[in-house]
């Protein structure tokens, strides 16, 4: 499974949380813990907001170990608002395309977890999409359809009901197995994440609360148990 983290708060270098912690994501890349594998080496990347509205991004198909230039980015670039993910595929080739996060105009989104049958409704959930989204499309992955999919559904508008209607797309479990999501996102002011399981058994999701606020907080009882919940960060300025 992939590895997720997010920021927001005063601008801080983004080696802060991507390098220089003892289990920062570069450390992760190598020994995951609570995680399926250990190794997360299928690609990285990170997107970053600044005085423009639309992210900055940088991703590769290297193990965040073996970058280079990811170290010295991280310790040079600083930014109040960022998104990093590290990669351990289970659908969809090692390539550029299908590192995360993607992004489309000021929104970014990244995503763990699994929706095993996925080849079954891929064909519906991209007849689905408008044609500027359709075209939008790089990769082959599940998480960049649910992205879009996000996207159709008035992610702009109202993003608890664009995730409930993402996830009546998808549907719960069938014989391939269950729907197990956590996903972070944001519009460069608002950060967003949640996570899910069609079976309550949801992959991990935590907050360490510092400078910023949850200013909302709300669950997608129709779709799972207990365990779906969703969150909404704003920036203490």
């Amino acid at each position: 499974m992939c590895r997720i983290a997010a920021y927001t708060g005063p601008s801080i270098p983004l080696e802060n949380i991507i390098v220089r912690p003892a289990h920062s994501l570069i450390e992760q890349s190598q020994h995951a813990s609570e995680a399926k594998l250990a190794v997360n080496g299928d690609g990285f990347g990170i997107a970053w907001y600044g005085d423009d509205a639309n992210p900055g991004l940088y991703w590769d198909v290297l193990p965040a170990w073996s970058d280079g230039n990811l170290t010295s980015l991280c310790r040079m670039v600083k930014s109040h608002h960022f998104i990093p993910h590290i990669r351990a595929s289970t659908m969809g080739e090692t390539s550029r395309a299908n590192c995360h996060p993607f992004t489309h105009d000021n929104w970014s989104f990244c995503h763990n977890g699994e929706v095993p049958h996925y080849p079954a409704i891929r064909r519906q959930l991209e007849a689905a999409l408008p044609d500027d989204l359709y075209a939008a499309r790089r990769g082959t992955t599940a998480s960049e359809m649910i992205f879009l999919t996000l996207l159709a559904n008035g992610l702009n508008d109202d993003p608890e009901r664009a995730l409930a209607a993402m996830f009546a797309s998808i549907g719960r479990a069938t014989r391939e197995g269950p729907v197990r999501l956590t996903c972070v996102f944001s519009d460069g002011a608002q950060l967003y994440a949640y996570r899910y399981a069609s079976d309550d058994l949801c992959p991990t999701l935590y907050l360490w609360k510092r400078s910023t606020m949850v200013v909302g907080l709300w669950r997608l009882n129709r779709f799972a148990g207990t365990g779906t919940v969703g969150l909404k960060f704003q920036q203490i300025s």
